[in-house]
């Protein structure tokens, strides 16, 4: 019996059982909450189901509609690089399904009132007291510069007119400023009090590890009150969010925003992330140390081949520099510049042979081409999938 519609919440996944039984306690709580709809769960790594066991499974049993909504606060890497790669893959096994992405959850005014209704449950303050109280919203902190600047943006919605001392963004790993740093800069404003604020979705050990350095800060610190408010947990605000986020993937009017991903647009400090090489990479390392991986895709076409042209001395005085950019030229005549990268590289030991040119995934790597080559190399290696005989130095399998 075919399923109408079947809306699949995606967590991150925990080494901590109790961590994933939070969140399935949650996705029993929106399934009740939901009868008109099969709701299932999934991890991203970490924990069963995977992303991709489920969304094969629920191919295979020709499910007409599934709606993956990643429960996650911001657009990091997971939510950029692994649900999509998963998607993708279960598209090509499963044509007959039609398979949808929802946002992360993102910076919305009722996850800062579930943060404000945690904060206020914990300590409550009049506007006096809060006048002399430091706030910590603490984040998990991401190696993606739009997450962690989403993070900000929403302890900014939050903090706004609440006549707190001061309202500080901070991180448990990955980022800076990092907790314990905060928490040293706090005591120098000289607080009455200390509220932390976890902005996590669960518990576990980022909780565990908040708690024993807020008791550092205490034991130094012995004079300024300090206290730990909960994670933010299930919540009908909550569920109000995910239900918006399935009409926003199943009426196709939120794609994934792309104007500050720093896979596709030159972030400052970051440019040479662009081109999804990074992305693939970071995507290539949890294949082979988690529970999922398939390959790339994003809101956009994928990347087909990644072309690497040595500019170290020796190619680069052989005429390496200019063979990148005319490859670069000749692929956006052709409308490939999207799909198929050229990479500027160091040295990739072939020196006196160069300028070397190397071809994935295909493995092929080329020897002493020049610019001469390069429209033979474009349109019959690059565009037709034929390789060019007379420069193949190596076949990697």
């Amino acid at each position: 019996m075919k399923n109408r519609t079947v809306i699949l919440i995606v967590g991150h996944g925990s080494r901590e059982p109790a961590a994933n039984l939070e969140l399935e306690s949650l996705v029993d709580e929106y399934r009740a909450s939901h009868p008109q709809v099969e709701v299932a769960h999934a991890y991203i790594e970490l924990a069963a189901p995977s992303l991709s066991e489920a969304l094969a499974q629920l191919g295979a049993a020709h499910a007409e509609e599934v709606v993956v909504v990643p429960l996650f606060l911001f657009a990091a890497g997971h939510v950029k690089n692994d649900i999509p790669l998963a998607l993708d893959a279960a598209r090509r096994a499963h044509p007959q399904t039609q398979f949808l992405a929802a946002r992360s959850l993102g910076v919305d005014p009722r996850l800062a009132a579930l943060l404000h209704a945690r904060a206020a449950a914990t300590m409550p303050v009049d506007a006096a007291a809060a006048a002399q109280t430091a706030v910590l919203v603490v984040g998990r902190g991401a190696s993606d510069p739009d997450a962690n600047g989403d993070f900000c943006k929403l302890v900014r919605l939050y903090g706004e007119g609440r006549g707190f001392l001061q309202v500080t963004p901070t991180f448990i790993g990955i980022t800076r400023p990092l907790f314990a740093e905060s928490l040293e800069l706090c005591a120098r404003a000289r607080p009455e009090r200390v509220l932390v604020l976890p902005y996590l979705l669960f518990g576990g050990r980022l909780i565990t590890k908040l708690r024993e350095q807020l008791d550092q800060f205490t034991a130094r610190y012995p004079w300024i009150p300090a206290v730990l408010a909960p994670h933010l947990g299930v919540d009908p605000l909550l569920f109000s969010l995910i239900d918006e986020r399935v009409n926003e993937a199943r009426t196709g009017r939120a794609p994934l925003p792309c104007d500050t991903c720093q896979y596709r647009t030159p972030m400052p400090g970051r440019e040479e992330n662009v081109g999804g090489l990074r992305a693939m990479l970071w995507s290539l390392r949890h294949s082979f140390t988690h529970t999922q991986a398939v390959p790339h895709v994003h809101a956009h076409k994928p990347v087909k081949k990644h072309v690497l042209v040595c500019g170290n001395a020796d190619c680069a005085d052989r005429g390496s520099l200019s063979l990148v950019e005319t490859l670069r030229r000749m692929l956006k005549d052709a409308g490939r510049h999207a799909d198929i990268k050229i990479t500027r590289t160091s040295c990739m030991g072939r020196c006196g042979e160069g300028p070397t040119v190397v071809v994935y995934p295909d493995g092929i790597w080329y020897r002493a081409v020049t610019d001469a080559d390069a429209r033979e190399l474009c349109d019959e290696h690059l565009l037709a999938d034929r390789l060019v005989a007379r420069l193949v130095d190596n076949i990697m399998q």
